[in-house]
């Protein structure tokens, strides 16, 4: 066993679990990965970790055994593949979230943390979006996690307990995501010298996923934050500037079309920084990281990296 303890990382196959899980080890932790495997797994053997392969609906208290904390961040992403069936969405965002706090709070789990979303505010046009302000979410993918969190914050009397809402993470992983917005735009431009941004004047926040690996660490050292929902972004950046500083390092077309998506957010994170929490990677390293990881062959378009399309195929 490790000196720091035995971490519990659900859905740590996944985009950033596939980051985080190496950084957890290389801090000394030993770590525990349950994931459904449903888009591989990606992660080098190594002493400390154990995978198991299994549903988040479906674990026992054994899966626990020797667990200290646990970063849940299994859970069915984005607004697109939630759609597809919103019942299984529901059943594992929030009932299998409830499920493994039940269980954690039976095991004598001290830390929990959870991978919210900076898209529960919905559409808000404050200049500051903090965590004091009430959550309007819009689409069912928001609802689950606005919904799972009020079931975490129900178990911050047994534990402590840190929902974090991360904004639109971007960066290279080994298990890479290729629908969401810096990673998607970053891949048109590559392959297509063309950029298709819909909108465009719509503001979101962003995050390098290493910094977003970096908070869970940090929170996972320092359990003693106050629990409560904590904003993870740091670069609040419309679509259009995202395809203008891709162009800026990879020669494209821009091409702007109509959205019926309204979601625009500046997300304010002053609470995270007021942690100690300091964030050291930008949007513009993440796409330069992608870019060179393209001209390395190391990224490909890979079906495993649309969560939509990998759904099908598995006909969830």
């Amino acid at each position: 066993m490790s000196v720091l303890g035995k971490a519990l990382v659900t859905g740590g196959c996944g985009y950033v679990g596939s980051r985080l899980v190496p950084q957890l080890l290389a801090a000394g932790y030993a770590v525990r990965v349950v994931d459904t495997g449903w888009f591989g797994n990606h992660l080098s053997r190594a002493d400390g970790l154990e995978v198991v392969i299994g549903d988040v609906r479906s674990m026992n208290l054994s899966d626990l055994d020797g667990v200290t904390a646990i970063i849940h961040l299994a859970n069915i992403a984005n607004d697109p593949a939630v759609e597809l069936n919103p019942m299984l969405s529901w059943e594992v965002n929030v009932l299998g979230t409830q499920h493994v706090l039940d269980l954690a709070s039976r095991s004598g789990v001290e830390h929990f943390m959870y991978a919210s979303s900076g898209s529960v505010y919905g559409v808000n046009d404050e200049d500051r979006v903090t965590e004091d302000l009430p959550l309007v979410p819009i689409s069912t993918y928001n609802k689950t996690k606005m919904v799972a969190e009020r079931v975490c914050a129900g178990y911050s009397d047994v534990m402590s307990v840190h929902n974090i809402r991360p904004a639109t993470v971007c960066g290279f992983s080994p298990r890479m995501r290729l629908d969401v917005s810096v990673n998607m735009l970053t891949m048109q431009a590559y392959l297509y010298d063309r950029v298709t941004v819909f909108g465009g004047i719509q503001t979101r926040p962003n995050i390098h996923i290493d910094d977003l690996c970096a908070v869970y660490l940090h929170f996972l050292a320092n359990p003693w934050i106050p629990s409560g929902a904590y904003n993870a972004g740091f670069e609040n950046m419309t679509i259009l500037a995202i395809a203008e500083l891709i162009k800026k390092h990879c020669s494209c077309e821009i091409v702007v079309s109509e959205s019926d998506d309204p979601r625009s957010y500046r997300q304010d994170s002053s609470r995270l920084l007021s942690t100690g929490f300091r964030p050291r990677r930008s949007v513009e390293q993440a796409i330069c990281e992608m870019l060179e990881k393209w001209d390395q062959a190391t990224l490909t378009d890979n079906e495993l990296w649309h969560t939509v399309k990998r759904m099908k195929q598995l006909g969830l």
